[in-house]
């Protein structure tokens, strides 16, 4: 796996990439696929960035559905695998570690040909596993799981084997009948026999020494023991060792020829090594994903730089302590002013942005919704912390300029440049001054930045220049703390003077301080908290009206379910009754069945029972019917985008995604599919039918890919996409309102505006009601194969 991409490493350094790898690493399974964790690095080639997504998406899938899939007990053998080229003799266990390797290869490869889902790219990988041919039986054959040499890998070594049985038999009986003597027993320690030197010897007491005439090979510590070998079994230990000797020869010529077919097929057992830890790599991305909860970024094409990050969370922070953030940088609006106050978290914004840029093009997943879109950065400066320098006697300002300097050197209109306190360190007039220049030279030169600072100036020169937005981190009056909420649109206030009066500071003072402040700038103070203000209010508001909206339907839901029981009340009264009534006209039609009887035996005529044999048929004919059941108006529950549903078919749980009127597409694990409504059920609900969506609705599966179940679609809708072609931009933005105000209504989850590209009057008109309507919560440019610049997809706020 090539990195091609010089990512600047001091950046990635501060924005702390190498320790989410180590995070990724814990998830791998052998040596391999963390080394190459340890060496990933953000690439720019659009091609390689999908490739290792898709990876990672097919990954992931396989974990959701294969859980057993893996290397198993791989390990990195190449070291081995190059002394053997060398010509080098590997050890019994050497080679077993080998063809243990080898075997993981190709029952993982045999795995995967038997997967039948959509899983192309790691496939590729997992069929270029198969083992060099023979290796694996040869190493089989000739080696025990125990890591020894069987007496089956030669016919020479078995023959070897056996007769060093019958010679170590024969010494044996010698030896056992020597220390069996009664004579010879009561000059040894102990009637045992043992070995020294590879010689079988016995132990001899030392006060008998000569007197058993042998070979002394070895005494013990105290001196008291002599261990002698009998020269009535010299010969035969002879014999035995020289067998020992020829095993010895014959199993090293046999792990020789076994270390030479490992060393021809060197080259490509090292790549099997190779693709089993890419295919390892890739699952420790998938785990790591699965583990952070992350999603599949989407990746903008060479000509788009729009930043769309929804609820994207540093994934170093505890999960249950960071606050997500959401960002939504069109492709004219190419750099975000950040202010807020000391330790409310810009810092950690644009650690966040970094990181979801490096992450995406190294192949991860991102810890944000689905539906994030990155453009693609040839790099990323960063100028983040405290830059003094003791050894070169700089200052934390000459360290930042020092290293702005550097970047500026570097960046272009392909580059993500992140500035923490951009001119502090030095007097708040020239720091402001400069801070400002440099936004207007990374302004002039289009290139996209994310700016941190204390300066009111650049909230102004934010506010009043083309392709800049402000934006601040929210501050909890009440709390006196901040909320690490990033507001977009909005620049951050000075809370200084309402802090201080809140914590007791005299009113004298405070009144000083105010007339010292420009009027204007009070003023702009004032609104900027009266705007803060009327979007919380609206944001309570509308949470209000979703819970009121939950509880009607609850209510609704509560009236439907009493009214189905009064109808079965109803329906099980009038059943008791018919079947009262039937047996009724039973007892009747017997009387008058004996009625007829008689007047027949009396001779008497049977007109006269004529008139109640037709009403008993008519009453036959109503009470034969069966009561008809008055279905009361059923409260719609409509599938939505999110819910959790069971493929049938499959009998796979997945999560809805987007919704059409006859198929719909779900999500199970990372993988995207489209079934049929008849093929799917509600999870823990298999009775209960789904309806088709109604309304002109259709599944895109870009638009689709960017809910990952965000928000609820119900099955009424005016449509997922208006064409506002040929109209003045008024009557757009008339037709627009209506058109958002019915699709909030019907709970759609995103939708596409086709504005065409023209002069782009209407398009930035369109963009700009976008913007400011209180039913959409981000937007985004449409693909290529959507429209491009002339389409807008708009996502909504859920209702």
């Amino acid at each position: 796996m090539v990195n091609c991409c010089s990512m600047d490493n001091k950046t990635l350094a501060v924005l702390e990439f190498p320790r989410v790898l180590d995070q990724v690493a814990k998830h791998a399974s052998f040596s391999v696929a963390q080394e190459l964790v340890q060496h990933l690095r953000p690439i720019d080639n659009a091609g390689e960035i999908q490739q290792r997504q898709q990876r990672t998406r097919e990954a992931r899938l396989l974990i959701n559905t294969h859980d057993d899939i893996g290397v198993g007990g791989a390990r990195d053998i190449r070291d081995l695998v190059g002394r053997a080229r060398r010509n080098g003799v590997l050890d019994s266990s050497d080679l077993l570690e080998i063809s243990s390797t080898l075997v993981s290869a190709r029952t993982l490869m045999r795995r995967m040909e038997k997967v039948i889902l959509e899983v192309q790219e790691l496939r590729k990988i997992s069929m270029r596993l198969l083992p060099p041919s023979g290796i694996i039986d040869a190493i089989s054959a000739a080696i025990s799981d125990r890591g020894e040499v069987l007496d089956t890998a030669s016919v020479k070594l078995a023959e070897i084997r056996r007769e060093m049985k019958r010679a170590n038999e024969r010494l044996l009986s010698k030896i056992n009948g020597i220390i069996s003597g009664q004579q010879t027993a009561s000059m040894l320690q102990e009637t045992i026999v043992t070995q020294r030197n590879g010689r079988l010897v016995v132990p001899l007491r030392a006060e008998f020494k000569g007197q058993l005439k042998g070979i002394i090979h070895d005494q013990s510590a105290s001196g008291q023991t002599l261990f002698v070998e009998p020269l009535v079994v010299v010969e035969a230990n002879n014999k035995l060792a020289e067998l020992q000797l020829a095993e010895r020869d014959e199993v090293r010529r046999i792990l020789s020829e076994l270390s030479l077919k490992v060393g021809q097929q060197a080259s490509q057992i090292e790549q099997i090594v190779v693709d089993l830890g890419t295919f390892d790599f890739y699952m420790a991305c998938a785990r790591y994903a699965e583990q952070t909860n992350a999603a599949e970024p989407l990746i903008a094409g060479k000509s788009e730089r729009a930043i769309l990050l929804y609820e994207a969370r540093h994934p170093l922070l505890p999960p249950e302590k960071v606050v997500p953030l959401d960002i939504d940088l069109d492709p004219q609006t190419f750099m975000m002013v950040i202010t807020g106050p000391n330790t409310g978290g810009k810092t950690v914004t644009l650690k966040t942005v970094g990181l979801m840029v490096c992450m995406a093009q190294s192949g991860l997943h991102i810890p944000a919704l689905s539906g994030s879109t990155l453009p693609i950065f040839k790099n990323v400066f960063a100028d983040i912390g405290d830059e003094q320098s003791i050894e070169q006697s700089l200052s934390t300002f000459s360290g930042h300029i020092t290293n702005i300097v550097r970047i500026l050197k570097k960046a272009n209109t392909q580059s993500l440049v992140l500035l923490d306190e951009l001119g502090a360190g030095t007097d708040p007039q020239e720091g402001a001054a400069l801070a400002q220049a440099l936004l207007a030279y990374l302004v002039s030169h289009k290139i996209s930045a994310f700016v941190a600072t204390h300066y009111p100036e650049l909230k102004t020169y934010a506010h009043m220049t083309d392709g800049v937005v402000n934006a601040s981190m929210e501050f909890n009056m009440h709390s006196l703390k901040p909320t690490f909420h990033l507001t977009q649109g909005l620049p951050g206030r000075s809370n200084a003077l309402l802090i201080a009066e809140r914590l007791g500071l005299p009113e004298e003072i405070l009144i000083e301080a105010r007339s010292g402040i420009s009027p204007d700038e009070l003023r702009t103070e004032d609104l900027l908290d009266e705007i803060n203000r009327q979007r919380q209010l609206a944001r309570k508001a509308r949470n209000k009206a979703e819970r009121e909206r939950q509880k009607a339907t609850k209510l609704r839901q509560q009236l439907s379910r009493r009214m189905d029981e009064i109808e079965e009340e109803r329906v099980k009264t009038l059943e008791e009754a018919r079947h009262e009534a039937q047996e009724m006209l039973e007892n009747m039609q017997v009387e008058l069945k004996q009625t007829r009887r008689a007047l027949s035996k009396a001779r008497k005529p049977l007109e006269v029972v004529e008139p109640l044999t037709k009403n008993i048929q008519q009453l036959e004919k109503k009470v034969e019917k069966p009561v008809e059941r008055h279905e009361a108006p059923k409260v719609r529950r409509p599938l939505k985008v999110g819910h959790k549903v069971v493929v049938s078919s499959l009998n796979l749980e997945a999560e809805v995604t987007a919704l059409g009127q006859e198929e719909i597409e779900v999500m199970a694990g990372a993988l995207r599919m489209r079934v049929a409504l008849t093929d799917i059920r509600r999870k823990n609900d298999s009775e209960e039918n789904l309806e088709p969506i109604e309304g002109n609705v259709h599944i895109n599966t870009e638009a689709a890919a960017y809910t990952g179940g965000l928000k609820s679609v119900f099955v009424s809708s005016p449509g997922i996409e208006l064409d506002l072609r040929g109209k003045t931009a008024d009557e757009a933005l008339e037709a627009l309102e209506g058109y958002l105000d019915q699709a909030y209504l019907s709970a759609l989850p995103s939708v596409r505006i086709i504005h065409g590209k023209g002069s782009g009057k209407l398009r930035t008109e369109v963009r700009g009601a976008l913007r400011r309507s209180q039913y959409v919560k981000s937007w985004k440019i449409g693909l290529d194969t959507e429209g491009g610049d002339g389409v807008t997809v708009a996502y909504l706020e859920a209702g």
